[in-house]
């Protein structure tokens, strides 16, 4: 069996025709658009960010196979936050904040690439990496989410894979979000203006003072020449 294969990176939901595909799939006569509706739809929960995809074609039969990878979670979680890096102490200092729902649909968006059975395993997954992005999800810490999930309380949520929030619950979680990075931002801001202080007031080190010492020794030293002379 003969293949012929395209990797390619494209945006969530939007992969287009490239040169490459038109070479490569177009002698087989092969509904190309067809592959890129595929692609499409099973890269749509990605919107907003990039990922590798990888298109095999049978020659014989014109089949074809689509391999979606995926961003690590922590890129995820901090996509859904628009965050560029996660909190340096996620224990005392929070980065972010999501809803049960936005845990989910990351949950789903990584499924298939986690070594997981069931959606239920995949959330838990995501929860334990908003551990160390420092993230809160429902206005709790990760570990007492997991335990509500083991509980059970999210049963139903996970289930029937509710990814989407209501309207008031989006504008409430929208607001949490903003207040939680503010902190971030201002806490940040305070650390590092301390920082720069105390690096201002701190006296010189022995190794900066040494230059000084020594231009002092050679003056001590000329002196005596001269009065030698």
């Amino acid at each position: 069996m003969v293949k012929e294969s395209v990797d390619m990176i494209i945006e969530g939901g939007k992969a287009g025709l490239t040169p490459q595909m038109g070479q490569k799939f177009g002698p087989l006569g092969i509904n190309v658009q067809a592959i890129l509706n595929d692609v499409n739809k099973k890269t749509e929960n990605f919107k907003g960010i990039k990922v590798p995809v990888k298109i095999h074609v049978e020659t014989s039969d014109k089949s074809y196979e689509i391999e979606v990878g995926s961003p690590p979670t922590s890129e995820l979680i901090k996509k859904e936050n628009e965050l560029e890096k996660g909190s340096g102490t996620p224990n005392s200092l929070k980065a972010g904040y999501l809803s049960i729902e936005q845990v989910i649909k990351i949950a789903k968006m990584k499924k298939d690439s986690l070594l997981v059975y069931n959606l239920k395993s995949a959330v838990k997954n995501v929860v334990g990496s908003c551990v160390s992005v420092g993230i809160l999800i429902e206005g709790k810490e990760p570990k007492e989410i997991m335990n509500m999930i083991n509980n059970g309380d999210f049963d139903e949520m996970i289930n029937n894979e509710i990814s989407d929030m209501n309207s008031d619950k989006k504008k409430a979680v929208e607001k949490e979000v903003k207040r939680i990075k503010d902190n971030y931002k201002k806490v940040m801001k305070e650390t590092a203006d301390r920082k720069a202080a105390e690096a201002a007031a701190a006296p010189a080190t022995p190794e900066a003072a040494a230059p000084v010492t020594a231009k002092k020794e050679e003056k001590k030293d000329n002196k005596k020449d001269v009065k030698k002379k």
